[in-house]
């Protein structure tokens, strides 16, 4: 294992943070973590999947904290998340961006599209298609093949706002829990759902 998971074992809040600039691997592509949102399934997380409790769905969330919980979003991409909490408390860290480090060639042709090498990993979306992450693998531990996760050696410096795109009660300046490394070309621009009322004062 190449992680500690009682690092893992705590709200996805502080654990988020813990994995900028960790590199996780799977399949010949590796890619350092440059932006991470958290959520909650305490009941206090309006934007989380687990926030009205358990279901088919979002049952990886209260599994072992180290282990993948993959959803598809808007019925088109795999998202991939890192389960925190201990085991039956739900929280998970959606990985938002990254640069690759290893297997560029092979990302590029997982991800033809990309303009850039900036742009492979650069959204949730593209990050799962750059690692070749699919739904079947929700649920894996993230410790065993073909994944490994490496976490820093020390926290890194980072800048935390909102999280992109969520709408009513979980948006917003109320819920900065998008933490990001500072000027780093694959982090994606912060996007406001279009339902999300302005900031005012």
């Amino acid at each position: 294992m190449t992680f500690d998971r009682r690092l893992l074992e705590r709200p996805a809040v502080e654990v988020a943070p813990l994995l900028l600039g960790a590199v996780i691997s799977r399949a010949g592509v590796s890619l350092r973590v440059t932006e991470v949102e958290a959520y909650l399934g305490d009941g206090t997380d309006p934007g989380s999947h687990a926030f009205r409790g358990r279901t088919p769905r979002n049952a990886a969330m209260f599994g072992p904290a180290g282990h993948l919980y993959a959803y598809f979003s808007y019925g088109m991409h795999v998202c991939a998340n890192v389960v925190c909490s201990p085991e039956g408390e739900a929280s998970a860290v959606l990985l938002r961006g990254g640069e690759i480090v290893a297997g560029a060639a092979e990302a590029r042709l997982r991800r033809s599209t990309a303009k850039s090498d900036r742009d492979l990993a650069r959204g949730p979306a593209r990050l799962t298609l750059a690692l070749g992450i699919s739904l079947a693998e929700n649920g894996a531990d993230l410790a065993e093949d073909p994944f490994d996760l490496t976490l820093p050696a020390r926290p890194a410096v980072f800048l935390a706002g909102p999280r992109t795109g969520v709408s009513g009660a979980g948006g917003g300046a109320e819920y900065p829990w998008r933490f990001w490394l500072p000027d780093d070309a694959s982090v994606s621009p912060y996007r406001r759902h279009p339902k999300l009322a302005p900031a005012t004062g």
